[in-house]
């Protein structure tokens, strides 16, 4: 047999690694995504609620709605707008995880595996797992920062309607179409600063926890590689990665979501930075953690179904566990 007909024969997963570990990363996110989506809603909502500049341009505020929680709010958008509506914006959602945890699981497993000289079977230094998750946190966002874009508007619109406000997007296409004629390219990359900060920070706290409590846990416990030790891991990476990665939600989704004049510019926050000081100023420090439970609530179980997910399929395909 020769070499190339050897390596045609090989399975898929050794053929083309990382091309099948991308797909395999981004099957067990959307899978994820769709459970979770209704808590990514909620929270988007509680974020935008209250928000200081937005009650200082009066003009340009609407009717402001009363404060409520995460229960309230998830059962408001249910009876005032639909139970579908749960899961509006949940079709660019998919999009972005397919983009953005496909990118960010490759580049993680690359960076610890080739670039910073992981052993199997010994300690992995847990600096060099924050460098390969904020590395590769940081990477997959930027990417996948367009529909993470796209995400946020339209999840906005159903609140749009009640204020008796037009409706921006008549879908996801025609959102992308519309950013992209309104001010082109670089719009659909507005908030990008202040989306990789978050995310850097975000898988600090997800790929960083999850590798390094599985792996301690391996070697320091009797536990074996299955989905105890899986469920373990990922309700650790769930609270840490939403501990670490709140405040820059906050400042991601208000950035994203302020009106922009006809050259692109926001209208309430000049960077991201301005938005945090804004915000810290005008509602206080503890506003940073606005919709803090729902983004754990949310965090865990994804963090908890994705990791299953992905742990059962990888071994299912014939490829090693993460």
């Amino acid at each position: 047999m020769s070499p190339a007909e050897e390596e045609r024969s090989l399975p898929l997963p050794e053929r083309w690694p990382r091309a099948s570990k991308f797909a395999l990363s981004a099957s067990a996110a959307a899978v994820a995504e769709l459970v979770t989506f209704p808590l990514d809603l909620t929270k988007t909502r509680l974020q935008i609620q209250g928000e200081a500049a937005v009650r200082r341009d009066g003009a340009a505020a609407g009717q402001a709605l009363p404060y409520r929680g995460m229960l309230r709010t998830a059962a408001g958008i249910a009876q005032e707008e639909g139970v579908r509506k749960l899961w509006q914006g949940a079709t660019p959602a998919v999009y972005r995880h397919i983009v953005y945890t496909g990118v960010r699981m490759v580049t993680y497993e690359h960076l610890r595996d080739s670039v910073l000289g992981r052993v199997e079977g010994e300690s992995f230094p847990l600096w060099k797992a924050v460098v390969g998750g904020m590395s590769a946190g940081a990477i997959g966002q930027f990417f996948a920062s367009p529909t993470d874009l796209v995400k946020v508007q339209m999840q906005m619109e159903g609140k749009r309607k009640l204020e008796g406000k037009p409706l921006r997007f008549r879908g996801v296409h025609h959102a992308f179409l519309k950013i992209l004629s309104e001010g082109g390219v670089r719009a659909l990359w507005a908030g990008w600063v202040p989306n990789v900060q978050r995310a850097a920070l975000v898988n600090m706290g997800d790929l960083t926890t999850y590798d390094s409590v599985k792996h301690f846990l391996l070697l320091n416990t009797t536990l074996v590689d299955n989905s105890v030790t899986h469920s373990v891991s990922s309700a650790c990476s769930g609270l840490v990665a939403a501990v670490l990665g709140t405040p820059a939600d906050v400042v991601k989704t208000r950035v994203m979501n302020q009106p922009r004049d006809k050259q692109g510019r926001g209208l309430l926050y000049k960077s991201s930075m301005d938005c945090l000081i804004q915000t810290v100023q005008g509602e206080g420090f503890m506003s940073l953690y606005k919709g803090f439970i729902p983004t754990w609530m949310r965090m865990a179980p994804w963090s908890l179904v994705f990791w299953l997910t992905y742990e059962q399929i990888r071994r299912i395909c014939g490829v090693t566990s993460f």
